[in-house]
Order: C-alpha cells, then structure tokens, then sequence
C-alpha cells in the first residue's frame, strides 16, 4: 500500500521547533517511534499515537483527570460556600 498524503503531510511537511506541539516522530504516551508506513492514530487535534490501544488509554487518563479535577472543584465551592454562610452567622446585629 502506498503512504497516504496524510502520512506525508505529518512526517515530511510539519513545522520544526515550534514550542507546545508534539513531534510526529514518536507516540505521545508510549514514545514508539512512529512508521512512516503505518497508521498514525490522532487525539486531541494534533497528537500522534502508535495505536489505538495507546489513544484509548490516553483518552481514559483524560477522563480520569477530568473527574478528579470536577471533585476538587465540587469540594473548593462547597468549602467557600459554608466558609461564607459561617461569616454570616457570626455576624450579630446589635441593637440601639
């Protein structure tokens, strides 16, 4: 099978040095070095990945994250929520 013009766009025509992108050379999680004659799996835009089974466990680390991060900030606004409501209470009106 001849190499794709998708295969060739990746490897041959992508930018050098150019900071926060990941290299088309190599799987971002396992770093497998990529074969130009080989399927090249993307996530998240333009992320290279040697295998589905690397890109799916990328995507469920993702999500694991996403839940964790969602939990700290259920916990954070819950935490400044009964911090606000104790002010209050102590506030005491007094009375002339």
């Amino acid at each position: 099978m001849a190499p794709s013009v998708a295969c060739s766009f990746f490897f041959d025509d992508e930018l050098l040095g150019e900071p926060g992108m990941p290299a088309m050379d190599a799987c971002a999680l396992c770093a497998k070095p990529l074969a130009r004659d080989h399927d090249v799996f993307m996530y998240r835009g333009d992320t290279p990945y040697c295998s589905e089974e690397c890109r799916h466990e990328q995507m469920h680390l993702d999500a694991v994250c996403a839940k964790k991060a969602a939990r700290r900030q259920q916990r954070f606004s819950a935490g400044t929520e009964s911090h606000r409501v104790q002010r209050q209470s102590r506030k005491v009106s007094v009375a002339s």
